[in-house]
């Protein structure tokens, strides 16, 4: 009876010794958990001029200021203490300015009084003006051979100081979850982007591809993704913008478009909507003799009629429901010619994918052309056969 005793507690002792365990785990409260990370030319801040009249120095060129967002806000210091009266953001931001963001984040160190971790990022926002003077490659390389920043986080640009995303006017929000929140919104308008994450900026930075990303814009301390800016693939700099609808444009030409609207005006100059329900998009590449390469797209879509201010229109005729389409598809084709013109005539870049499908049906040719792509793309004659129906005019017919 003993004996069995004893085995049973051995065997209790061998269970709990050999069950994972986290050894070196910290408890949250001992952590800066940061969230957002944002990255602009390098200005010192108020403080870090004052700290460093101070004495405050080391040997650095002030090339890059990145500012992070640590949450929760009890993560920093004491000031999550809870008491009376209007309680502030559950945030803190804190920034610091060099031209090592390895070294900026060991000098929050000195400022603060718990350690930094980056394995909550979610967002990082770069400014257009850094990404003028320094390349994405440079300005991601830290983050992407940190261990503690995960790939899924997600890039994005600023036209105008990236820090001034990291601050919002509703005080109970988390201003880089409300960012990362905002692209749920990509099923309700194709002008939103999915987001491009650090594994998928990692092989395009590596490709040498063009690509774009989504622009952040702000007004009365409130965010838009407005537009995308461009990342030139053989310079890593950015080199322009996008608006709305040439953004909206490239979803069409991929097919990517889960829903949104197009709006035009009839032949009375009243505005009509077509709300999109499905999109289908394919790229056909032909090679003539003599590797001449031209691309050819159809697109079709379906949707409902869902606004109608004309009220002489009677959109249940089915001649008046064709005229309505012809306008929709000049609407959208206009809106693509214009996308197209500004990429190949101005900018003369791919971010429409055309050179990934070349690669694709025709990689022997790909091979010959990619490593001045770019310039080729913007002299090869690309088509469209647009097609719109009008399905159905939503609960009422009026």
């Amino acid at each position: 009876m003993c004996r069995r005793h004893i085995l049973s507690l051995l065997l209790a002792f061998i269970l709990l010794v050999t069950q994972a365990g986290c050894w070196s785990s910290k408890e949250v409260e001992e952590l800066s958990i940061y969230t957002g990370l944002a990255l602009d030319k390098g200005e010192l801040t108020p403080m870090e001029q004052e700290l460093e009249k101070k004495g405050s120095h080391y040997f650095k060129k002030n090339k890059i200021t990145a500012s992070i967002q640590i949450v929760p806000k009890k993560s920093f210091g004491g000031a999550g203490k809870q008491g009376g009266g209007s309680q502030g953001p559950n945030y803190i931001n804190i920034a610091g300015t060099g031209d090592s963001l390895f070294e900026i984040f060991r000098q929050y160190s000195i400022r603060l009084d718990r350690p930094i971790i980056g394995q909550h990022l979610k967002v990082i926002v770069v400014s257009t003006e850094l990404a003028k003077q320094q390349t994405m490659q440079q300005l991601m390389d830290f983050v992407l051979r940190d261990n503690d920043i995960r790939p899924s986080c997600l890039v994005f640009l600023s036209q105008e100081r990236a820090d001034d995303t990291l601050v919002t006017k509703y005080k109970e929000e988390v201003p880089s979850f409300h960012l990362l929140y905002m692209l749920r919104n990509h099923f309700r308008t194709s002008k939103l982007m999915r987001g491009v994450n650090l594994s998928e900026l990692d092989g395009l930075m590596h490709s040498k591809k063009s690509y774009i990303l989504q622009n952040i814009i702000k007004a009365q301390e409130e965010f838009e993704f407005s537009g995308a800016g461009i990342i030139k693939g053989d310079t890593g700099h950015w080199i322009g913008k996008l608006g709305q609808q040439e953004v909206e444009s490239i979803a069409w030409i991929k097919g990517d478009v889960k829903g949104g609207a197009i709006k035009t005006y009839d032949e009375r100059n009243q505005p009509i909507t077509y709300e999109i329900k499905s999109v289908e998009s394919k790229i056909l590449t032909k090679v003539a003799k003599g590797n001449d390469i031209s691309f050819h797209v159809k697109i079709k879509s379906k949707g409902r009629l869902i606004e109608n201010w004309d009220d002489k229109m009677d959109p249940t005729k089915t001649r008046v429901m064709k005229e309505a389409e012809k306008e929709f598809e000049k609407e959208v084709t206009r809106r693509i010619k214009s996308l197209m013109h500004k990429l190949q005539s101005e900018y003369k870049v791919d971010v429409a994918g055309f050179g990934e499908h070349l690669n694709i049906e025709k990689p022997q040719v790909w091979k010959k052309v990619k490593d001045d792509w770019d310039y080729k793309f913007s002299q090869i004659p690309v088509t469209f056969d647009i097609k719109l129906s009008i399905t159905d005019l939503g609960s009422s017919a009026e």
